[in-house]
């Protein structure tokens, strides 16, 4: 069969989804972007994504429109035959992001640091396919060129507008920062924070939020005022899942047990500048505590819970989130480990298309122990320290929205304390930038 193909951006945080667009301001914008659509694809997209910017369109809303767009204009931008003779719909969209990072951590007391990181790299390279096959069902796929994995890959079944089902890999909605798409990080990486609670267990990081492989379910409910109760609940295997034999392969006793994993939380306008998020969530990992991954399958458990709020208007932008957790036997054979750490993150747009950004972050580590390669991305290693703080200045150029934006910014992250007879500091400072291009 032949059927119509359309480029798009990888998924939304489905958190942000803040309800029903009003009909009136639908119609409204549908009529001028219609008008845009046969003028070019070019400024309609240009038009929708400073709609998102101003708060007055949020992600999902934006890209139903982007579909009314195409049936409204009956444009077919090119044919495929679905191999499925169910399919009756499917888009595909890619992420590609250049990196060039310049880090140099220093150790004091030292003879020689450890070699500074003066590197290009391709941080993703994402090839995303969505598909339908008649009424509710359909599936997302995602492939990462860059790290030879992949991103997403489950079955979908939508019970109602505000009520879906995922079945497969994607990440849980636990971490809020790390459930959003790394097509919109305004300070080109995620915090050393998140990253410490849910990048995979190396005996100091955690590993307990991200990608999971099991059972997902996304809800909403429309309150009054323009405000939204969302939630989210999933039962997953307790492994962050990372490579194609970790998902084929077979349960024993590090991941025979089930995790559990819910968040809820509210989220809203403010009037017509803006959007609001805020809420919490936890989850429950059995037998991946421990001191270190030998521990794993022990029967020492591991908890984690996160409180976030996200803000948005037309000019300004805050977000920030708390993240602890509770490791049985996490910092020795004897005693319990709980970790817990912040950050804050604000931007201001000095011009419709230039962004400044400032991130500040704070981690203790409670004794299980952190080293700055662990929390700050390609930097060079300074020991295995107990508490850990970070900021961030730049700024996002955006030449076409997300879809073809520049960032660039200053990186200083700083270990403390001495932990079996480590240093007493080490502290990283550097350069990051980054090219992104997404359709």
């Amino acid at each position: 069969m032949l059927m119509r193909v359309r480029t798009t951006s990888l998924p939304s945080n489905p958190m942000l989804n803040t309800g029903s667009f009003p009909l009136l301001r639908l119609s409204v914008l549908l009529c001028s972007l219609l008008g845009a659509v046969t003028a070019g694809a070019q400024e309609s997209g240009a038009l929708i994504d400073a709609l998102i910017r101003k708060g007055i369109l949020t992600n999902q809303e934006a890209e139903d429109i982007r579909a009314e767009l195409v049936r409204e204009n009956n444009t077919v931008p090119a044919r495929a035959m679905a191999y499925g003779k169910a399919t009756d719909r499917l888009s595909v969209g890619m992420r590609m992001q250049a990196q060039y990072n310049y880090l140099d951590t220093d150790v004091p007391g030292t003879a020689f640091g450890p070699v500074a990181t003066h590197h290009a790299l391709l941080r993703r390279m994402y090839l995303s396919f969505k598909a339908g096959v008649g009424g509710a069902w359909g599936a997302t796929v995602t492939y990462d060129f860059s790290s030879g994995g992949y991103d997403d890959g489950y079955f979908e079944w939508r019970a109602s507008n505000d009520l879906t089902f995922n079945f497969g890999l994607r990440k849980v909605a636990v971490a809020y920062e790390e459930r959003a798409s790394s097509g919109d990080l305004r300070s080109i990486e995620r915090t050393g924070v998140t990253r410490y609670f849910v990048e995979a267990n190396n005996g100091r990081r955690l590993g307990a939020a991200s990608y999971r492989i099991g059972a997902f379910l996304d809800g909403k409910k429309d309150l009054k005022a323009g405000t939204a109760l969302f939630y989210t609940a999933a039962i997953t295997n307790p492994e962050r899942n990372e490579t194609f034999n970790l998902a084929a392969g077979p349960g024993d006793n590090t991941n025979n047990q089930p995790a559990y994993w819910a968040t809820v939380g509210f989220n809203g306008r403010i009037g017509d500048a803006g959007t609001w998020v805020a809420g919490i969530g936890a989850g429950f990992l059995p037998d991946q505590g421990g001191a270190g991954v030998a521990n794993l399958g022990r029967g020492f458990d591991l908890t984690l819970h996160s409180a976030f709020v996200d803000v948005r208007t037309e000019r300004f932008n805050l977000m920030a989130e708390y993240l602890m957790a509770d490791v049985e036997r996490g910092a020795s054979a004897t005693r319990d480990a709980r970790p817990a750490g912040y950050f804050l993150q604000a931007g201001v747009f000095l011009t419709p298309v230039i962004e400044a950004m400032l991130r500040f972050e704070s981690l203790d580590t409670d004794g299980r122990g952190v080293n700055l390669s662990d929390v700050v991305r390609s930097a060079p290693a300074g020991g295995t320290m107990d508490t850990f703080s970070s900021w961030f200045a730049g700024a996002n150029w955006y030449l076409r929205g997300n879809d073809l934006k520049y960032q660039l910014g200053v990186v200083y992250g700083k270990t403390k304390d001495t932990v079996s007879g480590a240093p007493a500091e080490a502290t990283t400072v550097g350069v990051r930038s980054q090219m992104q291009v997404q359709f």
